[in-house]
């Protein structure tokens, strides 16, 4: 029977990528880390004996903790964070049982180096339409849940990268950046090995309308135009990644779990 607080690996995995997703955070020991550097997506490595400190600064009002084997580690820091007011919870068998699932694992390596605060930081030219907004919605769904982005002008990309401690994506000669015929959504899904189907369906919506590909998937060009939509009603790169957000998660949740769903108009005529 399962402990009180805990979640299992097949309800997590229905929460990952949600707007609403907890936060996951990762306990496993150094050791533990080194003999698997890879990430439940969405999660976030910390030191459990720090679990006091950095949980005053967590955000939010729920979490679920991951270590090796859903033991100690993760019960005692859950209850960290249940005494400092946070509704925490287990994963059940830990980070093995997500291993053994074959669910996505993020590497470790892939991730760009963090800030002070712990966050990841991307820069890539302003006035997106669809590819910089479907990047940042990846990357703070499944990645990284606090990451910061900045849009500047195209040619100051790189040098603002540099000076920021930034990641350029979506921008020429860059490592995140179209490949062939594919957008940079794509590289970022085959990158970071978030290969799953509702993920790859999206990826060909977004390709088509990010290529002028529509014939890729019926949905691109309800993306174009939304996408096209959504740039002329915000000035501000950052009001409209928010509102982009919302929107991806609308086409996600259809990729997941709506594809097979039809609607028509109910006419209750009466038969004759």
């Amino acid at each position: 029977m399962p402990s009180p607080n805990t979640i299992a690996v097949d309800k997590l995995a229905r929460l990952v990528g949600l707007p609403k997703c907890p936060h996951l955070i990762d306990v496993r020991t150094d050791e533990d880390f080194a003999a698997d550097p890879r990430l439940i997506p969405g999660s976030v490595w910390r030191p459990h004996p720090l679990a006091e400190s950095w949980g005053s600064e967590l955000g939010g009002t729920s979490a679920i903790v991951i270590c090796q084997k859903g033991l100690k580690l993760s019960h005692g820091t859950a209850a960290w964070l249940r005494h400092l007011g946070k509704e925490a919870s287990v994963l059940e068998d830990g980070f093995e049982a997500w291993l053994k699932s074959g669910l996505p694992l993020i590497p470790d390596a892939k991730l760009p180096r963090r800030d002070g605060k712990g966050r990841t930081v991307w820069v890539t030219r302003s006035r997106p339409k669809v590819d910089r907004i479907a990047c940042p919605w990846l990357i703070r769904r499944f990645v990284d849940p606090d990451a910061v982005f900045l849009f500047v002008a195209p040619s100051e990309v790189v040098m603002v990268g540099e000076r920021f401690g930034a990641t350029p994506f979506d921008i020429e000669d860059t490592f995140w950046s179209h490949r062939g015929e594919k957008c940079t959504f794509d590289t970022m899904i085959e990158e970071f090995g978030l290969t799953t189907e509702p993920l790859l369906r999206l990826a060909r919506i977004v390709r088509g309308a990010d290529t002028a590909s529509l014939d890729l998937e019926p949905e691109a060009a309800g993306l174009l135009a939304a996408s096209l939509g959504l740039s002329r009603m915000f000035a501000d790169d950052l009001q409209q990644l928010e509102a982009g957000m919302l929107v991806y998660d609308a086409f996600y949740r259809w990729c997941r779990d709506a594809t097979e769903e039809t609607h028509n108009w109910p006419t209750n005529k009466p038969k004759p």
